[in-house]
């Protein structure tokens, strides 16, 4: 009876442990990454109450890391940190800039960070470089949507590494989330915090359920996206050399204005 009360409880614990090393990273070398932020924030796509002055449709500064799974950046239905908090409202990096060095600092979860510069307009194109590494193989960033009231576009923990290879490209559609921070609806919406604060969630053409919604087109099922980010995997000869314009096919009923 002990020897089969053993086996059932060592075989129990065996069920519940993760089956295969899909999720473990055996690249065995750094990678370097070109990533490509595109807006498609354009008023075709997203008519109602579009921004045109004071401040006209635009987009904030690219905030990213790579790191493992042990950091969390932002997550869809969880509470927004301080940092992603004064991010999403303002625009400011430094409350979440130090939010990633001290996790980097005590649980080694963070290998690097990077930035893109702004986009001065709905549409445009930004882009910088990252590194991942097999211990830190995950990217999140955000991006805020600007004017609003705390509403952004960003990733959160998209891996790069499949077994033994990292990814050569992967793109990304981007749909809005609001921080849960601030209870505005409009773009232009002055700052009314949110007490209690609530969780990071998805806007959509019919969530928030409110006529006002920046975003509310019940006509649709479903937004088309926002923007998009494309990370292509650089060879080793591409180190240091500037990023080609990647002109992407539209999708849904947005459209991409060329850039020049």
């Amino acid at each position: 009876k002990v020897i089969w009360t053993v086996l059932v409880t060592i075989l129990g614990y065996a069920s519940s442990l993760p089956v295969g090393d899909e999720s473990i990273c055996t690249a065995e070398e750094l990678a370097k990454y070109r990533i490509i932020f595109i807006g498609k924030w354009s008023q075709t796509a997203f008519p109602k109450q579009y921004p045109l002055y004071r401040p006209p449709a635009q987009w904030s500064s690219l905030l990213g890391v790579t790191h493992s799974s042990d950091y969390s950046m932002w997550k869809k239905n969880e509470y927004a940190s301080n940092g992603v908090r004064d991010f999403a409202e303002k625009g400011e990096a430094w409350v979440l800039m130090k939010e990633i060095e001290e996790a980097g600092e005590k649980i080694q979860s963070v290998h690097g960070i990077f930035s893109a510069p702004a986009i001065t307009s709905g549409t445009g194109q930004t882009s910088t470089e990252l590194e991942v590494h097999p211990r830190h193989p995950l990217v999140s960033f955000v991006v805020r949507i600007v004017p609003s009231p705390d509403w952004f576009v960003g990733i959160d923990s998209l891996n790069l590494c499949e077994g033994d290879r990292w990814m050569d490209e992967v793109s990304v559609d981007l749909y809005p989330y609001d921080a849960g921070t601030d209870s505005g609806f409009t773009f232009s919406s002055p700052n009314f915090a949110t007490i209690p604060q609530e969780t990071v969630q998805e806007i959509t053409c019919s969530s928030p359920s409110h006529p006002a919604n920046s975003f509310y087109y019940p006509k649709l099922k479903i937004l088309p996206p926002i923007a998009q980010v494309t990370m292509v995997k650089l060879k080793k000869s591409q180190l240091g050399l500037s990023a080609p314009f990647i002109n992407l096919p539209a999708k849904s009923n947005e459209i991409i204005d060329s850039v020049s």
